[in-house]
């Protein structure tokens, strides 16, 4: 039965790996790579032709209007100003003809795809045959044929009633009566630019030479947003072709040959003349030669419309199998460094941050220790009482077992300073680099001195000459500002 042999068929051509993880046995998991990218075809149509259609637009260039007609916003229109023929007329036979159950002159349907396999898997069987395609078959036996076919009754075509030619002949004309062309009418000026995908040498300039890889690309991304019954037919039938070219030592048909008889079918509007096309006809036969000679690859979604495919739906699965997980790990590489990165710079930030905090600390500590331990002076007790000046402060040359910050006024004193580089105020350090101050100089310079700098500071040697030697605490006694003075 048609319906029966369309099962079976559909059953070969999707394979089924079960794993054979002993945890994972009682929940069979599918390796076909096509999975997710047909579940997201029919679970979320708009998702999947805009992944698509973006990715077309990228290896070819169509304008407006063209990408228009690729996404049936508008009509087809030919660069002769010829167009499909289409009416209501003609509408109206194709809905009687698919009300009676007619495939031949009605929409492509997987019932007439069904009907019509049994056509292509007897010519599997036949491809010996010389003329295959080329050579008319007999005009009664193709009319009782078309009429069995039409009426879906069985049709025992082992039975030698009916020549190879035959059924090659009405496979043909099954074809040539659709409404429109296999590969579609919003298709057609996409096949156009993709046959002019040619390669570039090492200065950029384009060449005579096509790109294969490129092409067989795009033509993978145009037929994944093809109707279904469209995709389906066109792989048996450029699969068939396939196989028939192998046979040219047999039956004399290569692929070129083939593409002559069937690029009308497949590829040129309804309706139009060779003069319409003028000087795409070239273009299109070399294009569906193309098709029949890398048939076995263009029914295979790239890579990369495969893997967005899963990551959509493997975001949110509580379960995936080993290969699922390397898959979103493998994507997400890129993304997944350069979050590391951001986070080790951010940490190497702070950790910079403070390493210089606590040289300053440690800076001043040294300092205030060296004061502690000068001899007795004027210059000494002049400087003690600077640190000391309030008393609530702690003293540098201790290590401060709790930190306490409390709110309250800036001082610009040179004690308030050391407490608040000690407690990494980030805060007053921006302002003072803002609004340099005498405090702000004196503690670069001391960030910059190594500790015998340090020593040769305050002990007055004149090797010293770039530091200043004499520091004076002044008063402003009518603006009421303090700082140091040289």
């Amino acid at each position: 039965m048609p319906h029966q042999k369309l099962s079976a068929f559909i059953d070969a051509i999707c394979n089924f790996v079960i794993c054979n993880d002993s945890s994972l046995r009682s929940q069979p998991i599918i390796f076909n790579p096509d999975f997710f990218v047909e579940k997201l075809r029919h679970e979320k149509p708009e998702v999947f032709t805009e992944l698509v259609v973006s990715n077309i637009t990228r290896l070819i260039d169509l304008p407006g209007t063209e990408l228009a007609q690729l996404m049936g916003e508008v009509d087809l229109k030919l660069p002769g100003g010829a167009g499909p023929a289409s009416g209501f007329f003609r509408s109206l036979m194709s809905l009687k003809r698919k009300e009676k159950g007619v495939i031949f002159g009605s929409p492509l349907t997987e019932e007439g795809i069904a009907r019509i396999y049994q056509l292509i898997e007897y010519l599997h069987k036949n491809l010996r045959v010389e003329g295959l395609f080329r050579v008319p078959g007999n005009s009664v036996r193709q009319q009782i044929l078309r009429d069995a076919l039409n009426n879906g009754t069985d049709i025992d075509l082992e039975s030698g009633e009916f020549h190879s030619n035959d059924v090659a002949t009405l496979l043909k004309m099954f074809l040539g009566e659709l409404p429109e062309p296999l590969l579609t009418h919003k298709h057609f000026h996409a096949h156009l630019k993709i046959a002019d995908l040619m390669q570039f040498d090492d200065k950029g300039n384009k060449t005579n030479v096509p790109d294969k890889e490129r092409q067989i690309e795009a033509l993978q991304l145009l037929f994944l947003i093809l109707p279904p019954p469209n995709r389906n037919l066109l792989k048996l039938l450029l699969d068939l072709l396939y196989q028939t070219a192998k046979k040219q030592d047999k039956n004399k048909m290569s692929a070129y040959n083939l593409a002559l008889m069937f690029a009308p079918h497949v590829l040129w509007p309804k309706n139009v003349t060779a003069n319409d096309l003028q000087e795409n006809i070239t273009k299109l036969n070399n294009g569906m030669t193309f098709m029949i000679k890398h048939s076995q690859k263009l029914f295979k979604a790239p890579a990369y419309i495969r893997e967005c495919a899963r990551l959509n739906y493997l975001g949110s699965r509580t379960q995936a199998s080993k290969d699922d997980l390397d898959l979103i790990a493998s994507c997400h590489t890129s993304s997944f460094q350069v979050t590391r990165s951001q986070k080790w710079n951010q940490r190497d930030s702070c950790l910079h941050q403070e390493e210089t905090q606590q040289r300053t600390g440690e800076a001043l500590r040294e300092l205030f220790q060296h004061v502690h331990n000068m001899p007795e002076s004027a210059k000494k007790k002049q400087l003690i009482r600077q640190f000391n000046k309030h008393s609530e402060t702690q003293t540098p040359g201790r290590e401060p077992s709790t930190l306490r910050v409390q709110k309250r006024a800036r001082s610009r004193s040179f004690s308030g300073l050391i407490k608040r580089k000690v407690l990494g105020n980030q805060m007053m350090s921006e302002k003072k680099n803002k609004y340099p101050t005498p405090e702000s100089v004196a503690i670069d310079e001391l960030k910059r001195a190594s500790k015998e700098n340090i020593n040769l500071l305050f002990s007055g040697s004149p090797a010293v000459m770039m530091t200043p030697t004499r520091l004076k605490w002044s008063e402003g006694k009518k603006e009421g500002k303090k700082g140091w003075a040289v």
